[in-house]
């Protein structure tokens, strides 16, 4: 069973790098990359690493989902939804969206301020998963349900993109300079901030920075970047206030930042926390399947039920796990 929970996971992590170079199979090599991190589950014993390991190999599932549409760049454009967003905003803006009025009062005026908000869009590539480790090290026993909530806002969002890729602000702009769209005059104006200040901070550096980190540009509404970092936030509530207060700090900085930046419209963020409530709402009717499938993965991959990892054990975990098999079998 170890060695066949092995080569699910080989297949799994290899399946999506096959898919890119081919071009082709690419629903079943996803099928695949998100079955990884169930192999690599049974592979590893219980401690502290292999929540971690198994969250790791999730997000490289996740972000092979992400990319996945823009295998074939061409067909997505054709489908991109391009004017609901702008007229959703427009709306919301009483003629004009938020990202042409806030870079024509502070684009170019302030070089410190674009700094600060694009690096706190670069930071959400960390934050997500640093405050999920901060629960796994605070308060063990909440990790498992923090992650799952907060990792199934990563997978239904990647499951919208797929259905509904939808354009941000800078690629309406894009399309209105070019021509290729007829937008109101204003959206020509929508510049994409991020980029222009990545070409001057990293010089040689930002292309293939760039080309690595930018896999799917169509993927806009909802904004995973503000769901996910809400969806962070609210776990770190019941955990520690100090990080919640930090955290809170942070997403609202990064709600202002995508905006303003040109990365997503405001309805993109609307969609982005409704979706956070969403999954939190069905979390509990779903918690028991989930708990009878872990069970049905640690009968698979131990041949017992599995003792609980919590913050009393987290220092010896394998001792305290003899130590209750023993107290159970007398």
């Amino acid at each position: 069973m170890k060695r066949a929970a092995l080569a699910v996971f080989l297949v799994g992590t290899a399946a999506p790098l096959v898919r890119r170079r081919l071009k082709r199979g690419r629903y079943l090599a996803q099928a695949a990359a998100y079955a990884a991190p169930v192999g690599l589950y049974l592979v590893m014993k219980p401690s502290w690493r292999r929540p971690v390991a198994v969250c790791t190999s999730h997000m490289f599932a996740y972000l092979s989902a992400y990319e996945l549409p823009y295998d074939r760049p061409e067909q997505l454009r054709r489908r991109v939804r391009l004017r609901y967003p702008l007229l959703a905003d427009r709306l919301l803006g009483l003629g004009a969206t938020a990202t042409v009025r806030l870079q024509r009062r502070f684009a170019g005026r302030s070089k410190g301020l674009e700094g600060a908000l694009v690096w706190a869009h670069w930071l959400w590539f960390l934050v997500p998963h640093c405050a999920l480790a901060w629960i796994l090290r605070r308060k063990p026993e909440a990790f498992a349900g923090a992650a799952a909530r907060t990792y199934a806002v990563f997978d239904v969002g990647a499951v919208i993109y797929w259905l509904a890729p939808t354009a941000p602000p800078w690629y309406a702009g894009q399309e209105a300079r070019a021509g290729r769209e007829e937008l109101p005059a204003e959206v020509a104006e929508v510049r994409r901030l991020m980029v222009e200040y990545g070409e001057r901070f990293w010089q040689q550096g930002w292309e293939p920075l760039f080309s690595l980190l930018g896999g799917n540009p169509l993927a806009a509404m909802p904004s995973l970047h503000l769901a996910t970092s809400l969806a962070a936030t609210l776990e770190l509530r019941e955990v520690d206030r100090p990080a919640y207060l930090l955290a809170a700090a942070y997403t609202t900085t990064l709600a202002f930042a995508l905006v303003y930046l040109g990365e997503h419209y405001v309805v993109d963020l609307l969609g982005g926390a409704a979706l956070t409530v969403a999954v939190r709402k069905a979390a509990p009717a779903l918690a028991p399947l989930a708990e009878r499938a872990r069970q049905l993965l640690e009968r698979v991959g131990e041949g017992e039920e599995a003792v609980p990892y919590t913050s009393e054990s987290k220092v010896n975990f394998r001792k305290e796990a003899r130590w209750q098999t023993v107290q159970q079998s007398r």
